[in-house]
Order: structure tokens, then C-alpha cells, then sequence
């Protein structure tokens, strides 16, 4: 895999004119130049179903008279750029109105993503039709015919459809297509055979070629979905509806796989498809500098307009953070995270994903992210294949009930001296009504009032002592064996029709309504799901009492900094060179427009301090990259000290290690 390259759309409708009649072999080679540019994505076919080259098994755009993908190739083959191969998978506008008896359906048999044909937009077909057979040749006739440097397929992944054909299908195997597990299972089914299907076709041509199946999100807990790769494309458009929360908590589960994995996120001022719409340059530089500290390689998206001539402003705006990645390639290869603390998502954990806050991120994994980057701490997204006695502390976000093979992990992470963070219904059996580990409380219910009130008995890190408000829903506990850190405090009641008070909820009585915060053996338990409420609230009381929480649990933490709060922080060992890189980066995303979150300014921060525990190891130098500026540094009992004189949206900074003897 190359480090810079380019996911190069070409969704181009049949009533536009003139196709590609403004390639031109120098121009394009002259823009990928321009972008520092290593490796394009390019266009066998589009979503509205057309070819970009002479095709047997297909039909070329109407209004294209030459073979624009085996130009396209030859041009950046030439110049030394890698050319993966993109075939829509999901997506054949053309066939979907020829063939809407292949589409995929739901319940009230409506198609998908727009239901029916009077809408503008695309309608997905099912795998488990006689379009696979189709789409199958036309993947065998691009790696035949072109020397591709590995195949891209979209909107592909595991479906619910209820078509004629997966009807058909479960009736004839005695299954009730009414009986949602069974119209799960054959999406599953359907998906492995889509790409066995595919990677027989492609390695009986090409043994070992690239094959990558997208699905905007890769799924957390199903190794066996992301080995149907070859390697990881991680989509992730801050502006696009993914937000700038996803990409750090995909990646920290991806780094963990062992595979390639690259960050994708698009040039656009939103998502895909979008003419004249380009990201200020400090965006995209933070955007591909967010992917090396995470240990991705970059993919930014572009759309070539339909006359095939490269939009020189998008390769200057591409450019200006591509010449930046590669000059930090030498520290980024073949990276290992360094974490103190697990974070075991709801997706990771199989209890599924609710209240959405953003693309494919539920509420409670959003927020613990978010507080984990804020709060400075070294972490992984874990799921149940991990060993967590590789880390000091897992986290159990709001609704991680427990049961079989995570109740067996977890007893054994105890018995290894591992400490829990859990919130809210995590740590409950399956059913909510009693705890499943030992946390030093019984449960009693569900908290009947909501909001209520909790007041720490410590002093909150900017706030000192108060009670604080708790917006989202909670347990009433009682201790059992621990001790409590903080107590709750119940409103004089619930807002109601016939009982509310002011504008917004009913204030605090100051009774006594149990523990709320609580310290035993294995850790600590917060009763409310605070990470949910964080991620809708963003409330400092909430991140402060689970900050406070972490550092309890992480009494030697590996990393400390003085970095701000919108700074990011990790802490990558490259082994084959000796060396711990440290990313720290800086920039405030704001809003602007309807919940579009932008970078524009990079402010600059100064005399950043760092202290690392490198548990017996010792420091030989410590320098900046790329500058190879040497820093100075104190080093006393396995611990390290430095300080960044200034960052600038990212800064490595290198720790060369003194060889054992």
C-alpha cells in the first residue's frame, strides 16, 4: 500500500455530453504531481451503471468515444502511481430500470436507498439474484483486461432483503421470512458468497491482488467480515455525516486487526459528490495528519468532472497536505499503538448500536471517545477477541450487559489485577435486573427520576464541589462491599403536566438518593450513562467525574501532557527501528451552516509538555520529525520528560531507544 492516494469518483450520468474529451495524459500526470499524489483510485464503472472503457460484459458511457480507464492507468503507471481499480458493486442506475426484479427490497417491498423510481437517486441490488453472476464478469473482465493494482467495490456489505428471490430462497430451506433471525442469517450468507465469489474470480487471474469490499464502516467484533479484505479503506468524511469522532474510534480497532488500513476522508466542504465544494487546506492537512498518528495510511476523495480534466484548485488543496505526509512516512510504517486503556464499544460487544449521534457511531461510544481524546489517555477499541490483561483499564460504555464469553473474560482480567470503568446498565445481565461482576453495588432499578442530580465527594478539576445535573437515564444502586465516591441526589419530582417547575427541570430536594459513583476492587461504577449524555450534552461536570474516574484507576499512566483539550495524542512504537513515535496534534473544528464541523484556523501551541513511563527502557535521543530537530529531555526512573517548544497542527516527536543489552 502506497501512503497518498486518491479516491478518484466518476458518477457520471448518461444525459451529460462530451466525456473525457478534456483528458489530456500530460494534465493528469501534471495534477497527481501536484498533489504528491502515489496512488488513484480509478472508474471501470459508475453507480449509474456505465463503463470508462471498451467492455464486453457492459456498456460504455454513451458519450465517451475512447478508452478512458486504460489511459488513465498507463498515465500514472508511467509517473509511478499505483491504480486500484473501482467497480460499482451495489449501485447499476441503468440495469436497476431494466432489471428492478434483481433490486433488493424490504418489508413493504420498497427499494433502497430511494424507494421506487420517482425519486432522484440510486437503488441497490441483491447479491442473491442473477446480477451477481453479471457483476462477477465484469470484475474478471477489468483484472483480464487492465494491469490494475487491486479492485475497489462499493456498497457492498451484510443486508436484510426480503426480495422474491431471498423469499424464495427461505421458504425453500423451510425458513419464515417473517422471522427477522432468519432473514439476517441469509443476508450473511448471502454477503460470504458474494466475496468468495469474488476473490475466486480475481486470484484465478491475479493470484494475491488487493481486493477491498466497502461499506462505509467497518464493523466492530466481525474479524470475519474485515478479512474478506485484503486490506482496510477506513471512510470516514468528518463533513460528510461521519463527524471528526469517527475516524479515531474506527482506527483504534483497526490498528489492532494486523492489517493495512488507510484514512478516508474527501476534499468536499460535505460528501461525496460535490462540485465546486473544497475544504480550507488546514482541514485536510489535520484530516491526513489524524490518520498517520492513528497509524493509517491517507485516502482523500475527489470527483473528476465529467470532461476528465483534473480540477487543479483540488490538487493544490490536496498538495499542501500530501507533500506534509510525505515527508513523515520514514516514522509511520509498520506501527504498533501503545495503550493503557480498552475501550469495548457496543458495536465490538454485540449489543448493538442505538441512539445514533453520528454515521455508524452510537451515542455512548461517541462520547467515550470523546472524553478519552480530551482527557489525554492512551487507548484501544477492543472487542471480545482481544486479551484485555493487555491493558491497565477496560472501559464498559452505558449499556455493555454481560454474559458468557465476556463474563469469563472479564473474571479472568480481574484475577490479573485488570480495574473496569462501567456506566450506567454495563456490568447488568442481559436482562437489567442484577449485576452480573463485582463492582461493589447491588442493583435496585432503574432510577425513577430522570434528570437527577450527582454530587461528587471530591472537587471537580474546574468546577470544585456542587451537585451537577445528570440528563440522561440511570440506576438506583445500593453498596454492596464498596465504597461510595459520590452520592445522588433526587429532584422533588419529575417533570409532569401536573408537576414541573421553570423552564427546564424540577431542581434538587438535596435527598439522599443512593450512591452514584462507586469504587470496589474491580474498579469503578458511575450509575448514569454518562457517556451518552456526553456525546448529546457535552457537559464539563460529566467529563470531569469520568477523567477523575481514569486517573484513579491509571495511578501510573504511560502518557501526561499539558496539551489542550482539543489536542490529540498517541503514542506509536515503530519496533524494526527502536523507536516510540509520539503524534500531537492541535485544531478546533466549529460549526458552520446546519451541523457542518469545519477546520479553518490552526492556532498554534506552545512549550507543550510531555512525561512518558517507558517501564525500564531509556531514551537514547529525542528529536522532532521530520525536522530532525533534537529536543532536549530528563529521563529519571523510567520516565521521560520533554516539551514541544511549539505545534502547529501536528508535530512527531521521535524517542530512540537505547538498545537492550
Amino acid at each position: 500500500m502506497r501512503f497518498r492516494q486518491i479516491h478518484l469518483d466518476f458518477h457520471t450520468s448518461e444525459m451529460i455530453p462530451d466525456i473525457g474529451k478534456q483528458f489530456s495524459k500530460q494534465q493528469f500526470q501534471e495534477m497527481l504531481q501536484v498533489g504528491h499524489v502515489d496512488s488513484i483510485t480509478i472508474f471501470a464503472k459508475c453507480h449509474h451503471g456505465w463503463a470508462y472503457f471498451p467492455s464486453k460484459t457492459n456498456e460504455m458511457h454513451p458519450h465517451l468515444d475512447f478508452d478512458l480507464l486504460g489511459a488513465q492507468i498507463e498515465a500514472a503507471h508511467e509517473i509511478g502511481v499505483k491504480t486500484p481499480v473501482y467497480v460499482s458493486a451495489g449501485f447499476d442506475e441503468k440495469l436497476a430500470r431494466r432489471h428492478p426484479d434483481w433490486l433488493m427490497r424490504d418489508e413493504n417491498d420498497q427499494t433502497n436507498w430511494v424507494k421506487g423510481f420517482m425519486t432522484a437517486g440510486w437503488h441497490q441490488f441483491c447479491l442473491n439474484s442473477p446480477y451477481l453472476d453479471l457483476l462477477v464478469s465484469q470484475v474478471e473482465e477489468v483484472v483480464r483486461k487492465y494491469d490494475g493494482d487491486g479492485i475497489f467495490l462499493d456498497i457492498v456489505g451484510v443486508r436484510t432483503c426480503y426480495c422474491h428471490n431471498c423469499v424464495a430462497d427461505l421458504r425453500a430451506d423451510g425458513k419464515d421470512p417473517r422471522n427477522k433471525a432468519d432473514i439476517i442469517a441469509l443476508g450473511e450468507k448471502v454477503y460470504a458468497n458474494y466475496t468468495s465469489r469474488i476473490k475466486e474470480a480475481v486470484h484465478a487471474i491475479k493470484p494475491g491482488m488487493g481486493i477491498f469490499h466497502n461499506a462505509g464502516h467497518i464493523s466492530q467484533g466481525r474479524r470475519d467480515l474485515a478479512a474478506m479484505n485484503s486490506h482496510l479503506e477506513l471512510e470516514s468524511l468528518p463533513t460528510g455525516g461521519w463527524g471528526y469522532d469517527h475516524f479515531p474510534l474506527s482506527a483504534r480497532y483497526a490498528q489492532l486487526l494486523g492489517m493495512d488500513f488507510l484514512g478516508m476522508t474527501g476534499k468536499f466542504h460535505t460528501f461525496w459528490g460535490e462540485f465546486g465544494g473544497y475544504k480550507h487546506p488546514n482541514a485536510l492537512r489535520y484530516e491526513t495528519a489524524l490518520s498517520l498518528a492513528n497509524g493509517a495510511r491517507c485516502s482523500i476523495g475527489d470527483q473528476l468532472p465529467p470532461g476528465g480534466a483534473m480540477d487543479q484548485g483540488t490538487y493544490e488543496l490536496i498538495g499542501a497536505a500530501y507533500s506534509e505526509v510525505e515527508r513523515k512516512e520514514a516514522w509511520i510504517t509498520d506501527t504498533v499503538n501503545i495503550a493503557d486503556v480498552a475501550l469495548l464499544t457496543s458495536e465490538a460487544a454485540g449489543v448493538g448500536i442505538s441512539n445514533d449521534s453520528s454515521m455508524f457511531t452510537g451515542r455512548a461510544d461517541a462520547g467515550a471517545v470523546r472524553m478519552l481524546l480530551e482527557g489525554k489517555f492512551l487507548f484501544d477499541v477492543v472487542d471480545l477477541d482481544v486479551d484485555f490483561n493487555a491493558y491497565k483499564v477496560l472501559i464498559l460504555p452505558d449499556q455493555i450487559v454481560v454474559s458468557g464469553k465476556l463474563k469469563d473474560k472479564l473474571e479472568d482480567f480481574f484475577k490479573h489485577g485488570g480495574k473496569v470503568l462501567a456506566t450506567g446498565k454495563s456490568g447488568l445481565d442481559p436482562e437489567g435486573k442484577e449485576f452480573v461482576i463485582d463492582l461493589g453495588v447491588k442493583h435496585v432499578m432503574d432510577n425513577p427520576y430522570q434528570p437527577d442530580y450527582f454530587r461528587p465527594g471530591f472537587p471537580l478539576a474546574s468546577l470544585g464541589g456542587a451537585a451537577f445535573i445528570m440528563y440522561a437515564k440511570g440506576q438506583k444502586i445500593e453498596l454492596s462491599g464498596g465504597t461510595e465516591l459520590g452520592r445522588r441526589e433526587d429532584p422533588y419530582f419529575n417533570r409532569d403536566v401536573f408537576t414541573f417547575c421553570s423552564h427546564q427541570h424540577t431542581p434538587n430536594s438535596t435527598k439522599d438518593g443512593g450512591p452514584g459513583m462507586v469504587e470496589s476492587d474491580n474498579g469503578i461504577y458511575i450509575a448514569w450513562n454518562v457517556f451518552e449524555d456526553y456525546a448529546v450534552k457535552g457537559s464539563l461536570a460529566h467529563k470531569e467525574s469520568v477523567v477523575y474516574a481514569l486517573n484513579r484507576l491509571l495511578p501510573s499512566k504511560t502518557l501526561t501532557t499539558s496539551l489542550p483539550a482539543q489536542g490529540v495524542v498517541t503514542l506509536q512504537e515503530q519496533a524494526s527501528e527502536g523507536r516510540i513515535v509520539n503524534h500531537l496534534l492541535y485544531a478546533s473544528p466549529v460549526k458552520r451552516g446546519e451541523d457542518v464541523e469545519i477546520i479553518e484556523d490552526i492556532l498554534p501551541v506552545y512549550d507543550v509538555s510531555v512525561s512518558l513511563l517507558l517501564e525500564g527502557r531509556k531514551a537514547e535521543r529525542v528529536y522532532l520529525a521530520p525536522q530532525m530537530t533534537p529536543i532536549s529531555f530528563e529521563q529519571n526512573e523510567g520516565r521521560i520528560d520533554y516539551a514541544v517548544p511549539k505545534l502547529e497542527c501536528h508535530q512527531m516527536v521521535v524517542i530512540d531507544l537505547m538498545k537492550l543489552e
